[in-house]
């Protein structure tokens, strides 16, 4: 399933140009044209869904494989695996994607740091009990 108006759509059909890296029968990687860090790379499965959760699993499986493929080949030993869904979570692009991410430096590549929330704030038991 493709979506005409979608950028990466466009790109998977080479409609807009990239500089691809790895392409299979379901995903296609290519490097990000807004990069946070050298080798900042995109990996995409070639059916349109703007949320992970509507992405076939045969799909998905194949993903990582390529993201792994991805990193082996820019020889870094640190690096982020990131997939965003929604504005909410800072996705951008409405099309299921994971940016794989180098991370040589401090100051290069993604820089975040998790907030946990507090024990207050958060029933574990209640949680587990929706997830199982």
């Amino acid at each position: 399933m493709k979506d005409p108006n979608c950028i990466f759509c466009k790109i998977i059909d080479g409609e807009i140009p990239s500089y691809k890296i790895i392409e299979t029968e379901r995903t296609f990687s290519f490097l990000d044209i807004n990069p946070i860090a050298e080798g900042h790379s995109l990996v995409i499965p070639k059916h349109h869904a703007q949320k992970l959760h509507e992405v076939p699993d045969e799909y998905l499986s194949e993903i990582l494989v390529v993201a792994k493929q991805i990193a082996s080949k820019l020889g870094v030993a640190n690096y982020n695996l990131l997939q965003n869904n929604g504005r909410l979570a800072h996705q951008e692009v409405d099309h299921v994607h994971f940016h794989l991410i180098p991370k040589t430096s401090e100051e290069d590549g993604l820089n975040y740091r998790f907030k946990p929330l507090s024990k207050e704030h958060v029933d574990l038991e209640k949680v587990h009990k929706k997830l199982v």
